[in-house]
């Protein structure tokens, strides 16, 4: 049963946002294939379960996953906070794709996806270090924002040294982060930084590629088109990306190791998982995803469940420092 969903303020947006998101890579299909209606069910019961920031991107299904959260808009509930994110659909290390002619395409074919006149959010998706040092990004978005075609802007980063690189901008509205059991990398000196400066932060990755629902064992295989098969080692993107950077069997042990100490009354695995990154009161919303209604609902469900305990907390940190960190591959 679903409880009741909390929310969060986002201060650059002026309103509040569910603390439970729903991340939409899934429903582009970019994990194996989810049909249109199965996608439409998958939103709608984001929507009944109290979910209201939708997270995406323009390179989700070549497009897909925005044309479909436009037609949930259109059809169903414009009452939702839509990020979507841009930068990969070139070389996220060439300056031209960072470029404002660049960013400004991109923007408009998202803008005509989602059927609306301004975006939300938009993020910049995992573009190089270099280029985020740079700034000139950053200055293309603000004419995008200024332009009113973004409300306000943020970055998806793979690092702690790429987020503090867009601290530096005082009118940055979020960053995107990695954060789960596996990777507590982020909490010093991100989180109060962030809360000093009014930055949302949105989780991904919360069950580090469903390693931390505790249902694989070391023999699990999984389709071609999934991610969690052709980049386990880090050979289409960083390898960061998928089970938080650990290798697939060393994660599964570290799976069980880390039930013990999640163990939860009325809870599954998976939901003490997304209690745990909620714990933090830095954290905006988790955008955690699903390709089936029933993984919406269970999700959501996380919101309402009381915190974990100091002891567990302790015990979880004891765990990433003593067994986790040492085996997480990828800029970090």
């Amino acid at each position: 049963m679903i409880g009741r969903m909390k929310h969060r303020r986002f201060t650059a947006l002026n309103r509040d946002v569910s603390e439970m998101g729903l991340g939409c890579w899934q429903i582009g299909g970019n994990w194996g294939e989810v049909t249109d209606e199965t996608a439409l069910d998958v939103l709608v019961a984001a929507r009944e379960g109290g979910v209201d920031f939708f997270d995406t991107a323009d390179v989700y299904g070549d497009g897909r996953s925005e044309k479909l959260i436009g037609r949930f808009l259109r059809e169903r509930d414009a009452n939702v906070t839509v990020a979507t994110k841009l930068g990969r659909r070139g070389d996220p290390t060439d300056p031209a794709t960072v470029s404002y002619e660049r960013l400004a395409a991109y923007t408009e074919r998202s803008l005509a996806n989602l059927g609306v006149g301004a975006i939300d959010l938009t993020q910049l998706h995992c573009i190089d270090t270099d280029l985020l040092r740079d700034g000139g990004c950053f200055d293309a978005l603000r004419r995008l924002r200024d332009a009113g075609k973004i409300k306000a802007f943020g970055a998806s980063v793979e690092s702690v040294e790429q987020a503090m690189i867009c601290l530096r901008h005082d009118d940055l509205a979020s960053l995107q982060i990695i954060f789960n059991v596996f990777r507590q990398k982020v909490i010093q000196p991100l989180f109060d930084m962030a809360e000093e400066q009014g930055v949302a932060l949105i989780v991904r990755l919360p069950l580090a590629s469903g390693l931390l629902a505790g249902k694989f064992e070391k023999g699990t295989t999984f389709r071609d088109e999934d991610h969690r098969h052709f980049n386990r080692d880090g050979a289409a993107f960083n390898v960061g990306e998928t089970f938080a950077g650990l290798p697939f069997e060393k994660g599964v042990e570290l799976a069980e190791a880390a039930w013990p100490h999640l163990r939860t009354e009325g809870a599954s695995m998976a939901q003490a998982a997304l209690r745990w990154v909620l714990d933090h009161d830095a954290v905006t919303t988790v955008i955690a995803g699903a390709s089936r209604p029933d993984q919406v609902r269970d999700n959501a469900a996380a919101s309402d469940l009381p915190s974990l305990t100091d002891a567990q907390h302790a015990a979880l940190h004891g765990l990433y420092r003593d067994e986790v960190h040492a085996h997480i591959r990828g800029p970090y």
